[in-house]
């Protein structure tokens, strides 16, 4: 149990389901400025493992597409960043396909970044291999709340082995 950290603020920061909130704004005002979620709540913090990494995301809309920029202030760069990416990734797709939009692009901003000096054998592995072809996403329509690990289907995914390590907290 990690505490009250991402999913807890996200669905009940000090009485506020941000989700829902992101969701109703971004469908009633799309071209509002304050489409936010924030998982730093500092009354919350001694009640978390460790404090959030990802803090804040805002959400846009331009020419009819949704985009995030999340800001991450502590940023494990073998293990955190590329779990980051690809969540607040599909966060995005689900969030668009919620309100109708098509999906933009996603924004990475990396505060405190850093490789742990015991990932550096992994990390040679890693810089050693050729990138493949991106696979992409297919998902079934449904309310946002309603989704399941089995709606969701990356098409043509081919993967290396994985590379174990451990994290850091």
């Amino acid at each position: 149990d990690v505490g009250k950290i991402y999913g807890v603020q996200w669905r009940n920061f000090n009485g506020e389901d941000q989700i829902l909130n992101l969701i109703n704004s971004i469908k009633k005002d799309p071209n509002g400025r304050r489409h936010l979620i924030s998982a730093w709540n500092p009354p919350d913090l001694k009640n978390m493992s460790l404090p959030a990494c990802h803090v804040l995301s805002q959400f846009f809309i331009s020419q009819n597409k949704l985009s995030c920029q999340l800001y991450q202030r502590s940023c494990d760069m073998f293990l955190g960043v590329p779990f980051n990416i690809a969540s607040y990734s599909l966060l995005t797709h689900m969030l668009a396909r919620e309100c109708n939009l098509d999906v933009g692009i996603f924004v990475h901003t990396l505060g405190d970044f850093h490789i742990y000096e015991e990932h550096f054998n992994q990390v040679e592995i890693q810089l050693k291999r050729s990138p493949k072809k991106l696979a992409s996403l297919n998902f079934k329509t449904k309310n946002f709340f309603e989704y399941n690990v089995d709606d969701f289907k990356l098409i043509n995914y081919d993967y290396h082995p994985k590379i174990e390590a451990n994290m850091n907290v």
